[in-house]
């Protein structure tokens, strides 16, 4: 393919480790239909916000897929026109056989574009001409694309040709769960690159992570784990993140004129706070294996959680 400001040949290398391993019932399910779909030719569409991992998903459906030896093009649909974006298919002359190519956004294409897209997406009833895309279709978008067609934004039938099978990135606040292990895997992604060894977390900052509204998702969580290993210096990396959650406030101090059975109870609170939160951490946030190490029962556990303000994702 030759150069384009609308469409990529996506990288080989990029890491979609964070698919795989994950601790939420969500994201299991999600990977393991991924795995199902993708030795298939089924069209896909992969919804999700902004900075889910939607590239990602698409990228891994492709590396297990029979077609991971050739090409992964990305067409970025809202910049691209319909002359250009049939011209970077190029057509009729053997070099867009095979492969998967990635509808960026598809959501924003123009209605030129989406006519001609549907042209040229087999029917599934006849077979492949010279004009026809034989490669793997992959479209994502951010937004709703039903409401879409009935706003009269995208073409029925271009939807429905596209969404063959339709998958769901959850935000990451839905899936707080997989924090531990996506903070796990950004560092050590990018270690090498900033020549450094990969911290380890402590206790307190992966309480502020799991607390933190991430509005950016995965994208924003791997920018702090950058910023972690650029600075050198976790509490300063951390420091800006916001949280609504009482548990990023400590336990106030005993002022003057406390008794010391207050002191004690307060004192108590925060070690035991700090306990949860080392055996969470070792768990990787596994709520019921951190039961175990604590030795109380899972109930116990999930009650000072909401005692202390930490986060509790429905359970598995």
């Amino acid at each position: 393919m030759h150069n384009s400001t609308t469409a990529t040949i996506l990288d080989p290398t990029v890491q979609t480790g964070f698919f795989t391993g994950s601790a939420s019932r969500v994201m299991r399910t999600l990977e393991s239909v991924a795995t199902e779909i993708a030795s298939t030719n089924m069209a896909v569409l992969i919804v999700g916000d902004s900075g889910t991992g939607k590239q990602a998903l698409a990228r891994r459906i492709h590396d297990m897929s029979p077609e991971r030896e050739k090409p992964m093009l990305r067409v970025a649909c809202g910049t691209t026109t319909p002359e250009t974006m049939m011209n970077e298919l190029r057509l009729g002359d053997g070099s867009a056989a095979g492969g998967t190519v990635v509808f960026d956004e598809v959501g924003d294409l123009d209605r030129e574009c989406q006519r001609r897209l549907l042209h040229i997406l087999p029917d599934g009833d006849s077979g492949l001409g010279t004009r026809s895309l034989s490669a793997r279709v992959i479209s994502t978008s951010i937004q709703n694309l039903e409401d879409e067609v009935r706003g009269g934004r995208f073409r029925n039938e271009l939807y429905h040709r596209l969404k063959g099978v339709c998958l769901r990135i959850p935000r990451l606040s839905e899936r707080r769960e997989d924090i531990p292990l996506l903070v796990e895997f950004f560092l050590a992604k990018h270690a090498a690159r900033f020549e450094r060894s990969s911290p380890v977390i402590s206790a307190e900052g992966m309480a502020r992570l799991a607390e933190h509204e991430w509005s950016g998702n995965v994208r924003e969580l791997e920018n702090v784990m950058m910023k972690i290993l650029a600075l050198g210096d976790e509490k300063i990396a951390l420091s800006d993140l916001s949280s609504s959650s009482p548990a990023a406030q400590p336990f106030p101090a005993a002022r003057v004129g406390h008794s010391l059975k207050a002191a004690a109870r307060a004192a108590s609170r925060e070690a035991e706070r700090e306990l949860i939160l080392q055996a969470l951490a070792r768990t990787r946030w596994n709520r019921k294996r951190a039961a175990q190490e604590l030795e109380i029962s899972y109930k116990s556990l999930l009650y000072k959680l909401k005692q202390i303000g930490l986060p509790n994702p429905e359970s598995e």
